[in-house]
Parts: structure tokens; C-alpha cells; sequence
């Protein structure tokens, strides 16, 4: 439910509801439902760019998988544990982790969800500057999801190309625009207004580079005027940001 609310638009609740399924876990006192919780209040928080909660469950899902031998969930504990490494600057640490943790999922037969790791891992690495590897990385996630169905991270996925794509050597804001559109358009289709907000907020970016600051505006500001919560969450709070410089002058 955590994770449905994020992408439904309720960041708030979202956090209410995975720190009640932890709350709840460590009541029934049983190491793999808590084991979990963990894993799952873990990712809420990396949808919700919340780095020092993903990073607290993260260590937690691992501790207790490792205690108890569930190599499952020490393995996605790793990948939180990387992408916490990376927002804080330790991308090097954090693509290792990650990569870590990959490998040991696999190792289990575990096939879910493998795009959206990838994806985690694209993002390390443009932390590390390395973007065409996370290009590639990219590439890799959308074919693996074309493959298994898991089509959950797509508009995350494009969103993401458009921003590596306009952090190459020589930069193609068209090529940008596209991969944006197309995360905005995916987002839309599929309901998440989570990943429709950072879509329109990095397409309203670059229109606003390119001085179209009309469209930008028009873009973001009916879809952030229709949140309800989640106000002090960084993906907001950016939004807010372009949008205050967005804003038309006052005339006298």
C-alpha cells in the first residue's frame, strides 16, 4: 500500500503506512515478514527521495536477513543500501552495493522487479558521472522489462534517459524532449502521479532553458496545484522551486 500511494499522488501516507507495516511487523515478532517490511518501507522511501529513511531500512533488512540466512532479502537490502550510498555522495560505494545485491537476487532465482533496480543503478552511475554506462544500463532495464512484463518503472526509466541524454559531452535537448514526453505520456497512461510530476518537472526544465517558459508553466503548475500533500518531499519541493522561477513579473 505504501508504494501505491507514493504513485498515487499521497507521499504522506505513503510514509504513514510503510512505518505502520514496520510498526505492525515487529509486533508479530516473526524475522521474515519484519525482514519484509524492511525491504518494502525501504523502497517507499527511495520513491520518495527520502535518502535517511531508505538508508535506516536498508541497514536494518540486511542485519536481520544475514542474521537469520535470508539471502533474498539481504540481497535488495544491498541495492537500498546502494542507492542511499550514492544520493550522499558515495557513488563509487553505492554502485558496488548495488551491483552486489543484483548479483545475489539472481543468485537466488529471483527474477522480479530487475528493471527496477537497473533504473537504481543508472541513477548511481550518473552520481559517479559515469552516463553513457548508465545509458546503457538504462537500454538494459527497458529490454529486460519488454522481456518479463514488468513495465512498473518505464516512465522512470525514459525520465531519466532525458536527463543522462542532456548530461552527455555534446548534449541533444531534442533527443531529451522526447524521452520526457514519452515518461510523461507512460506516467499518464499508467496512473502514477508520482513519476508524472518528476516527468513534468524535468520536461518543464528544459522547455524553460530553451525559453519556453509558457508551456513550462502551464505544464507543472496545474499538476502540481493538484497534490494535496507531500509538500516537504524533495520532488515538490523541486517543483515548487522551477515554478516560483517560472512565475510572470508583477507589473506596477
Amino acid at each position: 500500500m505504501s508504494s501505491a500511494l507514493w504513485h498515487r499522488g499521497y507521499p504522506d501516507q505513503s510514509a504513514r503506512a510503510a512505518d505502520r507495516a514496520v510498526a505492525y511487523s515487529r509486533e508479530l515478532r516473526h524475522a521474515h515478514t519484519l525482514a519484509q517490511a524492511f525491504y518494502f518501507a525501504g523502497m517507499a522511501a527511495v520513491f520518495a527521495r527520502d535518502v535517511a529513511t531508505a538508508c535506516a531500512h536498508g541497514n536494518d533488512c540486511v542485519a536481520l536477513a544475514s542474521e537469520h540466512g535470508f539471502a533474498h532479502w539481504a540481497a535488495l537490502g544491498r541495492v537500498l543500501q546502494g542507492w542511499a550510498d550514492a544520493q550522499r555522495g558515495e557513488a563509487t560505494t553505492g554502485i558496488a552495493r548495488i551491483r552486489d545485491g543484483l548479483a545475489a537476487k539472481e543468485a537466488t532465482g529471483s527474477c522480479v522487479f530487475t528493471p527496477l533496480y537497473l533504473t537504481l543503478l543508472a541513477e548511481a552511475l550518473a552520481c559517479a558521472g559515469k552516463i553513457e554506462e548508465g545509458l546503457a544500463t538504462l537500454d538494459d532495464a527497458l529490454a529486460t522489462a519488454a522481456v518479463s512484463g514488468e513495465r512498473g518503472w518505464n516512465a522512470e526509466i525514459h525520465r531519466l534517459r532525458g536527463e543522462l541524454v542532456g548530461r552527455l559531452p555534446y548534449p541533444d535537448p531534442a533527443k531529451a524532449e522526447d524521452s520526457f514526453r514519452t515518461a510523461l505520456a507512460i506516467a499518464r497512461e499508467q496512473g502514477t502521479r508520482g513519476y508524472e510530476l518528476r516527468a513534468a518537472t524535468s520536461l518543464a526544465r528544459l522547455w524553460r532553458e530553451r525559453g519556453r517558459w509558457d508551456e513550462a508553466r502551464e505544464l507543472l503548475a496545474p499538476l502540481y496545484g493538484s497534490f494535496t500533500e507531500g509538500f516537504d518531499t524533495p520532488d515538490l519541493k523541486d517543483a515548487k522551486a522551477l515554478l516560483d522561477e517560472l512565475a510572470p513579473p508583477t507589473r506596477g
